[in-house]
């Protein structure tokens, strides 16, 4: 694969002591073990000791359709079962790390229906879920099949609109290039910016 854009270069991103830092992984395959949570772990690996990582895969975290009922009823009941565990790993979280393979040029389908969510949760009586959000920083890690990187620009597209309408921090996308399962640890180019990726100071 030639060299990848370079995403996470383009955000200035404050990171804070790493004694603070939570980060929520969002393993959002459709695989288990597949190249996108194989490249979030080798960067996770270069987090400092004192980060607090929680993953969570969302094929054992299963959410209804969501119903928009926003010009109905209004407003949303707190949230119960998987969308509890979710909302509460969301909020309890300082960096969010979406780990999305490239899908027709997207993101998964769960991580868009947790995405769908989100318009719930700004809903719910109490929550304060933008506020909570705000300055919180959103990440994406990616495998993709393409040689040309700007196939998954739609996916990049999305995770930094989103970020930037919660008022968070946007801290770039990993990608690299896999095309059958563990295609992507010979990558080096991603593995050498995995290293480096999420940049959080030492505690």
């Amino acid at each position: 694969m030639g060299e990848a854009a370079d995403f996470s270069e383009e955000h200035d991103v404050s990171t804070g002591p790493a004694a603070s830092r939570r980060f929520a992984f969002l393993l959002a395959s459709a695989r288990r073990d597949g190249n996108t949570e194989i490249l979030a772990r080798k960067a996770a690996e270069h987090l400092p000791a004192g980060v607090a990582q929680e993953w969570l895969r969302l094929m054992d975290l299963p959410l209804a359709p969501f119903v928009d009922i926003r010009h109905s009823v209004g407003v949303y009941p707190q949230p119960t079962g998987n969308e509890r565990v979710l909302f509460d790993a969301t909020l309890g979280a300082t960096d969010l790390v979406f780990a999305v393979p490239l899908y027709w040029y997207s993101v998964p389908a769960s991580a868009k229906l947790y995405l769908d969510y989100w318009s719930g949760w700004l809903r719910v009586p109490g929550a304060e879920f933008r506020e909570r959000m705000a300055g919180k920083t959103l990440w994406g890690v990616c495998a993709l099949s393409e040689e040309d990187v700007r196939r998954a620009d739609p996916l990049v597209g999305t995770l930094a609109i989103t970020a930037d309408y919660m008022k968070m921090k946007f801290g770039g996308v990993l990608m690299g290039y896999a095309s059958k399962p563990g295609d992507v640890l010979s990558d080096s180019a991603a593995l050498a910016k995995a290293r480096g990726f999420f940049r959080v100071g030492p505690a």
